[in-house]
Order: structure tokens, then sequence, then C-alpha cells
């Protein structure tokens, strides 16, 4: 059913709010460019109004931790099918956008600036240029949602295509406006499926995950070996794909720019380090006083959003750092943990199980 959201005031006798409308569309966008936190926590905008060559131009340009794009389409005036259909048209020049581009797309954006220096002062991280574009995915603003949008956006969803909707409704408190933004679809699902459609040779998933494990003073490897257990941390888009991972499923990890360090079947589903006990000394022991050795967001441990999560599991087999398995070819990104469904992840696989020959614990 179409989303829509009802507000009330808390008091002794709650008063539902009035839903309301912006003067227009183009207000939103000024908004979101303003106050970009507004359309999520976890992206950068780096462009608006770039014209696409196929007669039109896209609203805004996003881009995730991981160097995937997000093309973001405001609905306006537009029809369901219309404004799908161009996000789509629109994602086939996305998808052909070279480094090169993207860079000049930045700087007409923000004059004077560096997209590399100022991704890693956002992110933390250096953006390699073979992550860059590497996957993408569609995001469709809209101030009211109604079911033909939805049927559609699911249909695609279900089929792998990255494509959600974020919806803004209006409220009316006394001479001030209020806003508020519901997902139609879990973000996370869209997440992993801009990761599993980032190839154009994609294949059925072989149900082996892949797992992103960040390792600084924030988080250490031998900790995670020691206690059992993989993490992810500091903002919703490192730590909530961790909630794909159930009981039985088999991770292999990867350390960037190191390598593969070990493979684990899961124990128990991911909890926020505030919940999350390990064993030491043979004492249940909470894991921020047990795992010395990071500091796993501990600054956070309150903020349900961003601090650390921690998946418990079993180590099937583990090496040192130092014993990394690193080769050309292999499968690499950094989203927390995905579902690759690429050639290169199928024969990753069979690479992995041959340098971790201890993978298969069917027999215990």
């Amino acid at each position: 059913m179409p989303i829509k959201t009802d507000i009330w005031t808390v008091n002794s006798a709650p008063t539902k709010l009035v839903p309301s409308k912006l003067v227009s569309e183009q207000f939103l966008e000024d908004m979101i460019v303003n106050a970009p936190s507004i359309l999520s926590d976890e992206w950068m905008l780096i462009g608006r109004q770039e014209n696409t060559g196929m007669g039109g131009r896209i609203d805004l340009l996003a881009i995730a931790p991981d160097g995937a794009l997000v093309l973001i389409e405001l609905k306006r005036d537009r029809t369901p099918r219309e404004v799908v259909a161009q996000a789509l048209d629109y994602a086939v020049w996305v998808e052909g956008l070279q480094n090169q581009e993207i860079d000049a797309i930045y700087k007409r954006f923000r004059p004077g600036r560096n997209l590399t220096d100022d991704f890693r002062l956002r992110f933390g991280n250096v953006l390699a240029e073979e992550n860059l574009n590497k996957d993408h995915q569609l995001v469709i603003v809209a101030t009211e949602l109604d079911a033909s949008s939805e049927r559609i956006v699911s249909y695609l969803n279900e089929r792998k295509i990255p494509i959600n909707v974020l919806c803004f409704q209006i409220f009316q408190a006394g001479e001030q406006q209020l806003l508020s933004r519901t997902w139609l679809l879990d973000p996370v699902e869209t997440q992993i499926n801009a990761v599993s459609a980032g190839s154009n040779r994609s294949e059925p998933w072989n149900g082996e995950f892949y797992c992103s494990y960040g390792v600084s003073h924030t988080r250490s490897w031998d900790d995670a070996v020691e206690f059992g257990f993989i993490s992810g941390g500091g903002g919703t888009w490192y730590s909530k794909t961790l909630q794909v991972l159930a009981p039985g499923d088999r991770v292999w990890v990867n350390v960037p720019q190191q390598g593969y360090v070990g493979v684990c079947r899961v124990l128990a589903p991911a909890a926020p380090a505030a919940e999350f006990t390990v064993i030491k000394n043979g004492v249940d022991t909470p894991v921020l006083e047990a795992a010395t050795r990071g500091i796993y967001h501990a600054e956070l441990v309150d903020d349900p959003e961003r601090c650390e999560y921690f998946v418990a599991v079993e180590w099937l087999q583990t090496v040192p750092l130092s014993q990394a398995v690193k080769e050309v070819g292999l499968f690499g990104n950094q989203n927390t943990v995905c579902r690759p469904s690429t050639p290169k992840w199928r024969s990753t696989i069979e690479r992995l199980k041959v340098a971790f020959p201890g993978f298969d614990d069917s027999g215990r």
C-alpha cells in the first residue's frame, strides 16, 4: 500500500498534525543540497543538474563509502512510469561514467575542490580508482507515493535492480512545516543489490557471503580471531549489512588492502556493542571490556545508528595478517557484508577453498 505517515503532538491531549505541501519540489532539492543528511548520513553529494546527453538532466548524484554512485531523481510532476523509466534511462548514463568524467562533475558541483581529497575527509578511506563507480543504485525522491510506483519499484528490486523510493511528507505545526522521511524498501537490501548488480555478467548467487573487515586502531583482527566475531560500525552503511547474516551462513573475510584472512560460520544474528559479550578467561564479558586491541567506536556505544555491531562466529580457518591471501583477480568490495553474484566471486571462492582447506565443517 502507498506510504503514509501520521504525526501527533505528545501531550495529555494529542493533536494530529495537518498534512501540508512544500512550495515546490525544487525547494526540496535545495533543502537536500543544503543539508544532505536529510537524504542519507552515509552518502556525499557530488553533482547536481548534470546533462546526461540523453535529452535530460539528473537531479542529484551522490557517492557511497565504497565508491558506488547513487542517482537521485525527484518525482516532480511526472507519472510513476515516467519517473521510473527516466531513472532507469539515466542509470545507463551513470553506469558508463569514467573516472575523469566523475571528477569533472564534482568540480562543477564544488568548484576548486578535489573529489579524492574530499572523499577521504568525508569517509576516512582512500577512493581507489578501481572502486569508483563499480556499482550504482537509483533513488526516487517523492513527496507522496502511489500504489503504482510502489508496485514497479518493488518488482524491480525483487529482480535485483538496486532502486528505492525515499518519501518525504510535510506536516504543518503552527507556522512551521515539519518533514518526515520514509524508505519504501529496506535501504540495506538496495545497498546489497547494488553490489550484486555491479557486473554486466551477474549469475545466481552461490550462497557464500563476503565480509570486508577493516583493520585499524578501531578494529583488530587478533581480537576477532580470539573472541570469535566480525564487526562493523561508525554508521548504518557499515553496520546494517551485518543484519543479513543468519546462523549457519558461511562468510569469507577480507581485510582491505591486505587480503583474505579467514572463513567462518555465523552463530548468532548481529548485536550492538552494548549487548554483545564474549568469553574471556572463562567468564562472559562485555566485548568492549574484553577486546582491547581496538576501540570499536566505544564513544558511540549509546548511539544505535553509529555504534559498532558484532556477529558471533565460529572460525573454520584463519591466518595472520602477514599470511593474508592476496592474488590478482580476487573479488573485493568495501561493503561490510554482501552477497556477490558475479563470475569473479565464484572463481574467488574456488581459489579460496584451496587456500583455506578447513572451510568445510560438514564433518563436525
